[in-house]
C-alpha cells in the first residue's frame, strides 16, 4: 500500500471550505488504497483559539477513519496585527520543522499553499530527488494579499515572492484550483508539470423540492467565513431590503461587527444565524432562494468552492466576485452575475429576478444536473491518482 503525507493549516473538526477540501482529498486517497496521514496545527480556525479538548497538548495524533492526523501545537491568533499572525505561522513552522526531523516522511508528499511561510518550509525540508512533492495551491500568494490590501509592495513581499518561486521550482506536480492560477505559475516555470484540480463535492445530491412559498421577497442566504475578503458587514450596510431579506451563517474576523450592526439596525431584515453542522447548514440552504458569493475585490487566481457545493444542492447563485469563477457561474447558468465591487449593480440585478424564478424546481434541477455531469468529484480523483 502507497504511503502519502498530507501537510496543511486546515483540517475537521474545523469548518470552512479548506478543511472540508483537504478532508475530502485525504478520504479520496484512503478509498483508493492509499495509506494516508495528515500534519495539522491543533484545531484554532476560524476563531484563533485552540479548541477547547485540545488545549494544554504540545501534539496529538489520532486515527480517524483510517486517516493517521498529527495535530502539532501552535500559536493560535486570528488577530488582525500583523505581527501576532507572522507569530502564529512562525509557531506551526517550527513544530512542523521538529516533526519532519524526526519523523519517518512517505515518499510522496502533498502540501498545501498557503499559507505560503508553511509550504516553503515543507518544501525546503523535503526537496529530494527520491521524493514526490506535490503542491496543492488554492490562492496565489503573495499576489492575493497584495490585491487584498493586506500586503504592500517591499522587502517583506519580495521575499515573499522568491519563497513563492522556491516552492514552484521544487515542487513535481503542482494542483491548482483555478485554471488562472495554473497560468500564473507556468508563467514562471513553463516546463513545470500541473494539474486542474477543483474543489469538487463528493456529498450526496439531495432530492430537489420545489418551494411553495408566494413571498415576493427573495430569501438570500451567506454561508461561510466572515473574513475581510468577503465583506458579508459591507454587504449588509449596502443591500437594498425593500426586495429581500438576508440570512447570513458562519463565523470569522466580522462576527461580532455584523452582530452589532444587526442590533443597531432592526429594521433592516437581516438574521444572523451562527456556525451550524456541515449536514446542518446544507438543510437549511435548501430552504432559500438564492445563495449570494461576494468578495470585496476580484482576487485573480480565486474560484470559491461554494460555486460548486451550492451548484450540487440544485441552489441558484449569486456571485458578485469577478474573475473565472463569474465565467463559470454565467458559462454554466448556475444563477445570476453582478459586477464584482459594484453594490449598485448588485442591488440592480436583485431587482430584476423574479421570485418564482429561482424557487421553480425545474431551474433547480437544471442546476444540479449541470453540478452531475461537469463538476465530477470522481472522474477529476481517478485522474489525480494516476499522476502520483
Amino acid at each position: 500500500m502507497k504511503e502519502v503525507l498530507i501537510i496543511t493549516n486546515y483540517f475537521p473538526p474545523e469548518m470552512g471550505a479548506a478543511s472540508n477540501r483537504i478532508f475530502q482529498l485525504a478520504e479520496g486517497l484512503q478509498t483508493h488504497h492509499f495509506k494516508v496521514s495528515v500534519v495539522t496545527p491543533l484545531p484554532n480556525y476560524p476563531n484563533g483559539k485552540i479548541f477547547d479538548s485540545y488545549r494544554g497538548t504540545f501534539k496529538h495524533t489520532s486515527t480517524e477513519q483510517q486517516i493517521t492526523i498529527h495535530r502539532l501545537w501552535l500559536f493560535a491568533s486570528n488577530s488582525k496585527n500583523k505581527v501576532l499572525r507572522l507569530i502564529a505561522m512562525l509557531s506551526y513552522s517550527f513544530s512542523l520543522m521538529w516533526f519532519l526531523l524526526w519523523y519517518k516522511i512517505p515518499k510522496t508528499v502533498i502540501v498545501q499553499s498557503p499559507p505560503l511561510l508553511v509550504a516553503f518550509t515543507s518544501v525546503f525540508f523535503l526537496r529530494s530527488k527520491k521524493r514526490k512533492l506535490i503542491l496543492n495551491v488554492s490562492d496565489l500568494w503573495p499576489l492575493a494579499g497584495l490585491e487584498l490590501g493586506a500586503l504592500q509592495k517591499g522587502l517583506g513581499y519580495s521575499l515573499l515572492k522568491k519563497m513563492e518561486r522556491f516552492n514552484y521550482k521544487h515542487a513535481d506536480l503542482i494542483l491548482g484550483q483555478s485554471l488562472e492560477i495554473l497560468n500564473h505559475i507556468l508563467s514562471i516555470y513553463p516546463e513545470k508539470e500541473t494539474f486542474l484540480y477543483r474543489n469538487y463535492p463528493n456529498s450526496k445530491p439531495p432530492k430537489i423540492i420545489e418551494t411553495q412559498s408566494t413571498s415576493k421577497l427573495l430569501k438570500l442566504v451567506y454561508a461561510g467565513l466572515l473574513g475581510v475578503a468577503q465583506g458579508i458587514y459591507k454587504l449588509c450596510q449596502e443591500l437594498n431590503y425593500s426586495t429581500l431579506s438576508f440570512h447570513i451563517y458562519g463565523s470569522g474576523a466580522e462576527k461580532h461587527t455584523i452582530e452589532a450592526f444587526i442590533s443597531k439596525h432592526p429594521e433592516l431584515d437581516i438574521v444572523y444565524h451562527g456556525e451550524v453542522s456541515r449536514p446542518e447548514l446544507h438543510k437549511a440552504l435548501m430552504t432559500y432562494d438564492i445563495a449570494v458569493i461576494p468578495l470585496v475585490d476580484r482576487i485573480y487566481g480565486s474560484v470559491p468552492s461554494k460555486i460548486f457545493e451550492y451548484a450540487r444542492l440544485g441552489l441558484p447563485i449569486l456571485y458578485f466576485g469577478g474573475g473565472e469563477g463569474e465565467h463559470i457561474v454565467k458559462d454554466n447558468k448556475l444563477g445570476w452575475v453582478a459586477k464584482a465591487g459594484d453594490y449598485n449593480n448588485l442591488n440592480h440585478v436583485i431587482s430584476t429576478i423574479d421570485p418564482s424564478e429561482p424557487r421553480n424546481s425545474t431551474f433547480k434541477n437544471q442546476i444540479q444536473q449541470t453540478a452531475l455531469e461537469s463538476f465530477d468529484y470522481h472522474l477529476q480523483l481517478n485522474q489525480f491518482v494516476k499522476m502520483i
